[in-house]
């Protein structure tokens, strides 16, 4: 259809066309999802899933269209700065909605939930295009959009304490992978606002989250002694999601219970992960 078409759908509102089938409909707007264009894909494709999720157009049809967006989180995996990554980064955005859908009014079976589940963590570890903002192009920011399907399904209510754990053991999977750039453009954010809203479910207890956060320290403190790799790739990503892991504790309205015991936990962390600035007289080396 015409760029047209689209525009004329937005302006009355996002109301679903009576002049086509939905699944045309939704086919059209799935391509959509891996456009280049900012304006096809962030201003059309994606905001008319959302919302049309949002209202319930999808209720009976939820399974098949997160199934859809699963599929195409494989769509170019490997690749590194291809067009790609924008239908991976998209897709898993809607599955996102699908999963909040679920997580309002409990449409789908706990086993989709989980078989979701472990089609988002297994593509999150294995994403290898970092890319934030793609000058020309937009948005990629394909972590960023996975932590916020992973904090939907830490959300779910069909998920307990040995998959909440498993979510976390994710981040963590991903923090602490060698990278060649660091995450610059708020990924650890969105990933520690994934993480409280799995803590938030109460369930995972402190005698796992207290380990998890001292994996993370120890890589955050592990500098690479190597003179052509800049050490700070080896500890950044971990060392920036300390840093909002505890700035969202501190000040999350609505705190997990363990809120006290956590914040202590990630203030030890982070003294141990910034000597030269933390202790008495400390001055940083470079």
């Amino acid at each position: 259809m015409t760029a047209g078409y689209w525009q004329q759908v937005m302006a009355t509102g996002l109301s679903v066309p009576s002049d086509r089938p939905l699944d045309d409909l939704t086919a059209e707007l799935t391509t959509l999802l891996g456009s280049t264009d900012p304006a096809e894909r962030d201003g059309t494709a994606y905001p008319t899933l959302s919302t049309w999720i949002g209202r319930g157009v999808y209720d009976d049809l939820l399974s098949g269209l997160g199934d859809g967006m699963a599929s195409g989180l494989s769509v170019g995996l490997g690749e590194r700065e291809s067009d790609d990554v924008f239908r991976r980064s998209y897709s898993v955005l809607v599955l996102a909605d699908c999963v909040e859908r679920d997580n309002q009014r409990e449409l789908l079976p706990p086993g989709k939930l989980l078989e979701w589940g472990d089609r988002v963590t297994t593509w999150y570890l294995r994403e290898h295009d970092l890319r934030g903002f793609v000058p020309g192009h937009g948005w990629a920011h394909a972590l960023a959009h996975g932590a916020d399907a992973l904090g939907a399904l830490g959300a779910s209510p069909h998920l307990g304490t040995p998959e909440l754990t498993v979510l976390l053991d994710v981040l963590a999977d991903r923090l602490v992978l060698p990278e060649p750039q660091l995450l610059v453009s708020g990924e650890p954010d969105r990933m520690a606002a994934a993480t409280l809203r799995i803590l938030r479910r109460d369930l995972v207890p402190l005698s796992v989250v207290e380990p998890w956060v001292s994996r993370l320290s120890a890589a955050a403190g592990r500098m690479s002694t190597s003179e052509d790799r800049d050490p700070y790739l080896d500890t950044g990503n971990a060392e920036a999601f300390l840093r909002a892991l505890h700035l969202q504790v501190a000040l999350a309205p609505h705190p997990p219970a363990l809120r006290s015991d956590l914040l202590l936990v990630l203030v030890e962390a982070l003294r141990a992960t910034n000597p030269h600035y933390l202790a008495a007289h400390g001055q940083p080396d470079r």
